[in-house]
């Protein structure tokens, strides 16, 4: 999610100078100013997931910044590096463990929230275009989304893509412009069907939906409302909608610490994980808090498994990439097929 301040343009000009080098550290250096980091216990069921002496690391900082947080961090298993966004100054930017972080591409339309999909293709949220896209194995750019019943979208947030190539993304209004009479009135979660004809609105009474995840079986939808600070859950029917009966409060990540709920993933066993009050929560599959990982930064932005075994838990800020190691691992996220 991105959060726009009302500054004056000498301040934002100082700002934007200031964030305009990127500070790679090495793994497990973390910077002076930092509170502890730690690993919290609240339920002996976290020692199967998580050791609470495990380090938390980080890997790359002085990105992003008040006008637009590093986000959407996807691992490319084949090439063996993380991809993610700096919405601000509209890069994607790659890690590679052992060669550092380095821009991937510029240009990217202030893209926020990545995945892939059945083929490995890139999917984005773009802020500054207010739309979806899908990039081709031949790097042209496919529209999955701009607008419903003629009024464009807000700002597509965060997307996850089901095991039949259905598609599901967050659009809430991040902006500090006033939306105007053509603008949507409300903001949705929606469904596009895999071949892209059928876009449908899910449901749009959250004060502001941010992250979402699949149950490793593909029967609930969770979808964080970052403005209540909590998550909820929706059955899925079968035609893939939201069985709205079963709407539901799967669990409140507020307390007296910052941060929201915003980005989310789901390991293969069905413990969630997701940036809250203080740090990244984990919580068992019916919602009861495992623990915290206090990684010393206002917020959490998003998460992503990775590695070559998939169980690196990293975990973007405002302004700082960093990882963890865990003992399960995540739900993997698509690669290429080859021809």
């Amino acid at each position: 999610m991105t959060i726009h301040l009302n500054i004056s343009r000498r301040h934002m000009l100082a700002m934007s100078a200031a964030a305009g080098g990127l500070a790679v550290t090495g793994i497990g250096c973390a910077s002076a100013q930092q509170p502890v980091k730690r690993i919290e216990q609240f339920d002996p069921a976290l020692e199967k997931l998580l050791s609470a002496s495990e380090p938390i690391n980080y890997i790359a900082e002085g990105m992003g910044g008040p006008l637009g947080p590093v986000e959407g961090p996807v691992w490319w298993k084949e090439g063996g590096y993380l991809l993610f966004s700096d919405i601000h100054a509209s890069k994607r930017m790659k890690y590679a463990p052992g060669q550092g972080v380095t821009v991937f591409q510029e240009k990217t339309n202030q893209a926020n929230g990545l995945t892939r999909d059945l083929q490995g293709r890139l999917l984005a949220c773009e802020h500054e275009t207010r739309r979806v896209t899908r990039r081709e194995l031949d790097g042209s750019i496919t529209v999955i989304a701009n607008s419903f019943q003629g009024r464009r979208l807000n700002r597509p947030n965060d997307v996850v893509v089901k095991s039949d190539g259905t598609i599901y993304f967050t659009d809430p209004w991040t902006s500090p412009d006033i939306p105007q009479q053509w603008d949507m009135t409300f903001m949705g979660v929606y469904r596009v069907t895999p071949d892209l004809g059928t876009l449908t609105l899910l449901v749009d009474d959250f004060l502001l939906p941010n992250g979402l995840a699949l149950s490793p079986d593909e029967s609930v939808l969770y979808i964080n409302d970052s403005r209540r600070r909590h998550i909820r859950a929706f059955d899925l029917a079968p035609n893939g909608t939201l069985a709205k009966q079963t709407d539901r409060v799967f669990a409140d990540l507020g307390g007296p610490d910052p941060g929201n709920p915003d980005g989310m993933k789901v390991d293969v066993i069905g413990n969630v994980y997701c940036g809250g009050a203080g740090g990244i929560h984990i919580l068992d599959p019916k919602g009861k808090k495992l623990g915290r990982i206090v990684h010393g930064q206002p917020a959490t932005t998003n998460i992503g498994f990775g590695g070559n075994d998939w169980k690196t838990l990293f975990f973007t800020s405002r302004t700082t990439l960093g990882s963890v190691n865990l003992r399960v691992a995540g739900v993997p996220v698509p690669v290429a097929k080859k021809a």
